[in-house]
């Protein structure tokens, strides 16, 4: 489950991903697979995946407990193998690390 938080909150990292709508399905079952292998490396928080309804975009929403965790799970052998491939489907990838600054909510 996503953490949001202004305190003591999990590195969290925001990616954009392009696609043909075409590929749009593609794209996100190879970042499924991807969110799989990474809930099992250390420090994973959680992933939230996003697509856009006209199919030409997915986000990804990744926390990690550590920025460093989540270098390494980026570095992993396994996880590189796969970076060809989602290459193919997608037109651009734009990731960002991000950190929580304000949150509004309805409770009164």
């Amino acid at each position: 489950m996503p953490q949001i938080r202004t305190d003591n909150q999990p590195v969290t990292q925001i990616t954009i991903v392009e696609a043909e709508p075409d590929k749009q399905a593609e794209a996100l079952s190879v970042m499924t697979e991807r969110a799989r292998f990474m809930a099992s490396q250390p420090g994973f928080v959680s992933i939230s995946l996003h697509r856009s309804l006209d199919g030409r975009r997915i986000v990804n929403y990744v926390q990690w407990s550590s920025r460093e965790q989540l270098q390494a799970a980026h570095k992993s052998p396994q996880f590189r193998r796969e970076w060809d491939r989602f290459g193919r489907t997608t037109d651009d990838i734009d990731p960002h690390l991000y950190e929580v600054c304000e949150i509004v909510d309805g409770k009164r």
